[in-house]
């Protein structure tokens, strides 16, 4: 008989350690940045994120992905992680949160 999970709860738990994670050009964490467009937990504890960066060319496309699934990884409930890059819909200013924007000055 396998336990079952709960998904939601182990869902909060990832938005948590993804708040942590800064990018490093603004000092705003990439939850409230906007740049996480979904995160899927499945019954077997496996996870996948899909995010994008502030543009293609971002300087940490190469290693802002690894850390996020570097990370959820360490949460005990996870089995695995996937990280998941996409520019559609292209980031925009418009995807940051209230908190985001007031801490950058832009509200």
């Amino acid at each position: 008989m396998s336990e079952t999970i709960d998904t939601a709860a182990l869902g909060e738990k990832i938005v948590k350690v993804l708040k942590t994670i800064f990018d490093p050009e603004i000092p705003v964490d990439i939850y409230e940045l906007g740049l996480i467009y979904d995160v899927f937990v499945n019954e077997d504890r496996e996870v996948k994120i899909l995010m994008t960066l502030t543009t293609p060319n971002c300087p940490v496309a190469e290693t802002l992905p690894v850390e996020v699934e570097e990370k959820v990884k360490t949460i005990d409930d996870v089995k695995d992680a996937e990280v998941e890059i996409t520019f559609d819909p292209p980031w925009s200013q418009e995807l940051m949160s209230e908190e985001a924007k007031l801490e950058l000055g832009l509200l």
